[in-house]
């Protein structure tokens, strides 16, 4: 029994011996795959790829940047900073320096988009975010605001981003149910949704037709459909329509 104890403990100190020995093996591994970013700001962008290559890390350059501080062509940022462990592999984004701003940003507010992003490019600025806005109140098609406005100083990028007016949207309605209605209520029910009245005829009557029998009862008989009432329509109801939709309408023929 104490042989069988004396090599059980045996066993278990040589199980946790490998793998306090794997665990070490394995974080010596994942540091040898680590590596900290250096600082890339201000080298020229050929010698910033050299030096992340030979670190193991890959160097993107993604903007362009206006600076007084670092001469033009050189890196101006990086992400992520200096000082940061990385896994080897890991992409550095940096931004190039333009050098001081030099370039007058222009007016390109009342131009067609075309014309701003002409204007823009042969300044040798580049056209940065297009949004639209629609108002009745604008004319389409056309810019009405730019950011950074003409003549700004101390930009950051070369970009000119614009708003542009898009045309109106045209309201659309659903369009009512005028059956029963008189014609006079559905004319004026039709013109104050901005909409307008069409033809206006008389619903066709069978002139084979033989009308059925009045049978022999004294209950009240059912009314009968007015004259002037309105029986059919078109758009028909519930159909999407716009402002200013012809309204066509069939009236009860007289009884």
């Amino acid at each position: 029994m104490r042989r069988f104890v004396k090599y059980a403990v045996a066993i278990l100190v040589l199980v946790i011996v490998a793998m306090a020995s794997m665990l070490i093996t394995m974080r010596f591994a994942i540091h040898r795959r680590e590596v900290i970013i250096p600082n890339f700001v201000g080298m020229l962008p050929q010698a910033a790829e050299q030096a992340a290559t030979a670190r193991g890390l890959v160097i993107t350059r993604e903007n362009r940047f206006y600076s007084d501080e670092v001469p033009e062509g050189h890196i101006v940022s990086q992400e992520p900073g200096p000082g940061i462990k990385v896994r080897k592999g890991w992409r550095v984004r940096v931004a190039e320096s333009m050098g001081p701003q030099k370039i007058v940003i222009p007016s390109v507010v009342g131009d067609s988009p075309r014309t701003a992003e002409l204007n823009v490019k042969r300044r040798g600025l580049e056209l940065g975010t297009v949004a639209a806005i629609s108002m009745a109140e604008l004319p389409p098609d056309q810019v009405v605001a730019q950011s950074p406005p003409a003549e700004a100083q101390g930009i950051a990028t070369p970009k000119v981003s614009v708003l542009i007016s898009a045309p109106a949207e045209e309201k659309s309605y659903v369009m009512p149910d005028l059956s029963g209605m008189r014609l006079v209520d559905a004319s004026t029910a039709i013109t104050n949704a901005g909409l307008k009245v069409g033809s206006v005829s008389g619903a066709k009557v069978d002139a084979g037709a033989t009308p059925p029998p009045t049978p022999a009862t004294t209950a009240t008989p059912k009314p009968t459909t007015q004259e002037g009432t309105i029986v059919k329509q078109s758009p028909a109801a519930g159909q999407r329509v716009t402002a200013g939709t012809i309204v066509s309408l069939e009236v009860a023929p007289p009884s």
